[in-house]
């Protein structure tokens, strides 16, 4: 078997990637560019595009590690014509959302549209249904750097966020194993945590405390604007997703124990693996 891996330099593709080398795979990381990915040595890396699958090297690929080209109008059709293209493919696990498991209005459809035009292809599948990564929580790096706090909307919003690393064991044993073709995983993290208890988490893993200081959905928006440098329709996005949460608070799902047999990895053990980015 030969591994195509789709987005090898982002937050779920690198660790995707480093497990393929713990276990001796057979596999091929994909870049824009290759000589700036800071991959581990010896990873065959190959150049290509998503949004170009006319130009993707798929000769003798059998499996893939899919990502939506999210920038993309047509993501489903992106996908689809890599899939044609793909002579030698058997197995697609495409890394999708839990969106698409709760049906979430205006978060879902892009990527339901890709999993279609997968289950359509003939092909092993598998969805990777993730809800939010434990990465995000990166947009509060700054307040944590510099004061030991977190400053956010919606103090007692629960959720449980996933670690990016258990996201890519799961695919990996999805690429390698047997056994998941035609199931769509969705993916939580172990803990269902309040925003303000989240903070804390972070905290434990830094070893040093780390308060909530809240804001009014304004002040949050302009932060995430001024101090993050997001759009204010991504900025729009992050704090709808959280204010959901007051009202019906994400599901802790058990699926990441169930296909790899051990508890995910906490928001505290994340903020370990993190200090680097989250001390001054």
């Amino acid at each position: 078997m030969t591994i195509l891996v789709t987005g090898a330099t982002g937050n779920v593709g690198r660790h995707v990637v480093a497990q393929l080398v713990k276990e001796g795979a057979d596999f091929r990381a994909l870049s824009r560019n290759p000589d700036k990915a800071g991959l581990p040595a010896g990873v065959e890396t190959v150049k290509g595009d998503l949004a170009r699958p006319e130009e993707l090297p798929l000769d003798g690929v059998t499996a893939v590690f899919l990502l939506a080209v999210l920038e993309s109008d047509d993501a489903a059709g992106l996908a689809g014509a890599l899939l044609d293209r793909a002579r030698d493919l058997r197995r697609v696990v495409f890394l999708s959302s839990d969106a698409v498991t709760v049906q979430r209005p205006g978060s879902y459809e892009l990527h339901e549209s890709v999993e279609k035009v997968i289950e359509a292809s003939g092909l092993e599948w598998t969805h990777v249904r993730p809800g939010e990564f434990m990465s995000n929580k990166l947009i509060w790096a700054r307040s944590i750097k510099q004061d030991d706090v977190v400053r956010h909307a919606f103090p007692d919003a629960p959720g449980a966020p996933v670690h990016e690393a258990d996201i890519a064991e799961v695919a990996v044993r999805a690429l390698l194993d047997d056994g998941h073709a035609g199931k769509a995983y969705p993916l939580s993290g172990p803990e269902l945590l309040t925003n303000r208890q989240q903070a804390a988490a972070i905290g434990a893993g830094l070893g040093r405390e780390i308060g909530f200081e809240p804001l009014t959905y304004g002040q949050a928006r302009a932060s995430l604007i001024r101090d993050v440098g997001l759009p204010y329709d991504v900025a729009e996005y992050i704090l709808g997703y959280h204010a959901q949460f007051n009202e019906e608070p994400p599901t802790v799902w058990p699926t990441f124990e169930e296909v790899v047999g051990r508890r995910g990895r906490t928001l505290t053990e994340w903020a370990a693996d993190h200090a680097a980015e989250l001390t001054p």
